[in-house]
């Protein structure tokens, strides 16, 4: 399946390691079968540093900067 993300909106947060970081929220686009061009909504939200490292959901709000220590939380 293909797959477009398509940014909902962006803001700043603060990790444990004392840095300011940008999130940008997505939700995933998939390719309508059958069409060449015609996306829609999956369902599926994603989050990533803007500079493409992913985030996993932790708790409450907390995001986890993914493959390190890091945690983040809306600033």
């Amino acid at each position: 399946m293909d797959i477009r993300l398509h940014l909902l909106e962006s803001f700043a947060a603060t990790g444990t390691d004392g840095r300011r970081y940008k999130v940008c929220a997505y939700e995933r686009l998939g390719l309508v079968p059958g069409s060449d061009d015609v996306w829609e909504p999956t369902g599926v939200a994603e989050y990533r540093l803007d500079d493409g490292r992913r985030l996993e959901a932790g708790q409450g709000d907390a995001m986890l900067v993914a493959g390190s220590d890091v945690v983040l939380t809306r600033a």
